[in-house]
């Protein structure tokens, strides 16, 4: 066919023919002219210049390139156009000699080549679609939540067109926001920035709903209410300036009730204030002990989801006695802080010093424990009087003393017990604390029991994993922590746990609640026993109708 190649031109022509000298990759890569330069190299051979001239006037005289391949060949049968341009049996010269001087193989591939179809279309992977997980301003409400609450918001504002005032407000914060009804104080002020009194439905809905307290649970809730704005904590004294005007709305509904029954009939004008703020206070002092685990005095929103508080602020909402509410708000707990305070605090100046504490739980403790104590190794003090413990301070040790298998409990005394502050209790520490309580067992005619027999009591009590060391860790695992430390320096616990009958203990174990707390079963006792002591003195006074401000408790 005329502007055909001959086949003899095609397979005279040697790729071989190409002479290079060995070139090294990193050569060709630092000069990017020589591919060109070996391209145009390619071109001037003979037998490339006579196979491009016969495709040129192929192409001029409209003849298909390919009308000479033969179809059952190799090359025409991988589907590729380009080696149809070749004449039968022969394949596109080859690229020069490699770096190693033998000839590169060309592949056949298993299917069409892409150069083929340009536009082929590449089946890409379904993509699976993620749901949004993090929301800046908390999860959007469900609709139904939304429409309920618009709703429940009607419902209660609709005759109220004006607005509702603070004693009204209750409803809507019991009802339509879920919170204690003792809340309601609080959220109205939150809602009412101006004091004037009265909030309306949109006042409302700004701070409510378009502040995103639909999207929050409860205890967010509660925190976003009681913190200051620009806090990322709730502050203790700020707390306790909340909890006061909680406590209020509470006071005469359920704390009243509890001394109505009192034998006086003329009460001072500032008892009521007084009792409200001193209990408010111990409130707070609780919360913290035990919720507050930082010790920072900075309560955030992570302890208080961990912690049962707000738990027990609904069972305040729920109960009419207050005192079944033992956890933190109990009068009766309270009553007996402060009692055993105003007991040890001999002038009333509201201020311990050590003579003082060495009295609690008639002479219980040794010399060396209360220095530890003072010492502020455990606990910094809140009082502003060098030497001595306020109330805050007291109340932060009797509900360690009385409560020691609590973790906050545990924390406290494994501080004082490590003399050199390295995390680690030594038998020496522990032999040096219970020497005095050695002492005193020869002074009182006890039977003594030597440290190396208590060691061995001790460490299997603990069961440490490091043999000859405790650490706190060690302590908190053990349900006996309590009583390790009493055999160290409470000399009146621990003669009662080693005399003490099992089969009266699986009694009493058997009748009480399990739940109970060693706080809780101490609280209870002294509560009956001041209980006693105050029928006792009303007798002996003869009257009970007359408040006497000459009494050494005012509570």
């Amino acid at each position: 066919m005329e502007g055909a190649v001959p086949m003899s031109d095609v397979a005279a022509f040697q790729p071989e023919a190409l002479q290079l000298p060995e070139l090294s990759p990193l050569a060709l890569k630092a000069n990017p002219f020589l591919a060109e330069q070996l391209f145009s190299q390619w071109l001037s051979l003979p037998d490339t210049s006579r196979l491009v001239k016969s495709l040129l006037s192929a192409a001029k005289t409209g003849e298909p390139l390919n009308a000479i391949g033969n179809s059952s060949s190799t090359n025409s049968g991988s589907g590729s156009p380009i080696p149809s341009m070749f004449p039968s049996g022969c394949a596109p010269p080859l690229s020069p000699r490699s770096v190693s001087g033998s000839p590169r193989t060309v592949k056949q591939r298993a299917g069409p080549s892409s150069l083929g179809s340009p536009l082929k279309i590449i089946s890409e992977p379904v993509r699976e679609v993620i749901p949004q997980f993090y929301f800046k301003n908390g999860r959007l409400p469900p609709d139904e939540t939304r429409e309920r609450c618009l709703f429940n918001v009607d419902q209660h504002f609709n005759d109220h067109m004006d607005g509702l005032q603070q004693n009204e407000f209750k409803l809507v914060a019991k009802d339509i926001c879920k919170l204690p009804s003792f809340f309601s104080t609080i959220l109205f002020t939150r809602i009412d920035v101006n004091s004037v009194g009265i909030i309306t439905r949109d006042q409302f809905m700004d701070y409510w709903v378009k502040g995103n307290f639909l999207t929050m649970d409860l205890a967010t809730q509660i925190y976003t209410i009681l913190k200051q704005p620009d806090r990322g904590y709730l502050s203790q004294w700020f707390y306790i300036f909340l909890v006061c005007r909680m406590i209020s709305d509470l006071f005469y509904e359920k704390f009243w009730l509890l001394i109505q029954g009192w034998n006086f009939c003329r009460v001072p004008q500032n008892f009521k204030r007084d009792m409200c703020n001193w209990t408010a206070e111990t409130v707070i002092y609780r919360i913290f002990h035990y919720v507050n685990r930082s010790g920072t005095g900075h309560l955030t929103l992570k302890e208080l989801k961990r912690s049962n508080l707000v738990a027990a602020m609904h069972q305040v909402d729920e109960e009419e006695d207050i005192n079944k509410v033992l956890r933190y708000f109990s009068y009766e707990h309270f009553y007996v802080i402060y009692c055993k305070f105003w007991e040890l605090d001999t002038d009333h100046d509201f201020l311990i010093d050590k003579e003082n504490l060495i009295r609690y739980g008639n002479h219980a403790l040794t010399y060396r424990i209360v220095d530890r104590v003072f010492s502020q190794v455990a606990r910094k003090f809140r009082s502003k009087v060098e030497g001595k413990m306020g109330y805050e301070d007291f109340v932060y040790f009797v509900l360690s003393e009385e409560d020691k298998s609590s973790e906050p409990g545990i924390e406290f005394w494994f501080n004082c017990i490590d003399l050199d502050g390295n995390g680690v209790l030594t038998s020496n520490e522990m032999q040096f604390f219970y020497e005095e309580q050695l002492h005193r067992m020869e002074c009182m005619a006890q039977e003594p029991v030597l440290f190396e027999d208590i060691l061995c009591q001790i460490i299997d009590m603990i069961g440490p994993e490091t043999e000859g060391f405790v650490t706190l860790r060690d302590m908190k695992r053990t349900k006996l922590a309590g009583h390790v430390f009493n055999i160290l320096f409470n000399l009146n616990k621990f003669i009662a746990f080693e005399s003490r009958d099992p089969f009266l203990i699986r009694q009493a174990s058997e009748r009480e609640n399990p739940t109970l707390t060693e706080w809780d079963r101490f609280a209870h006792r002294e509560y009956i026993r001041l209980s006693m002591e105050d029928d006792v003195e009303d007798v002996s006074n003869g009257s009970g109708d007359v408040w006497d401000e000459s009494l050494e408790a005012p509570f």
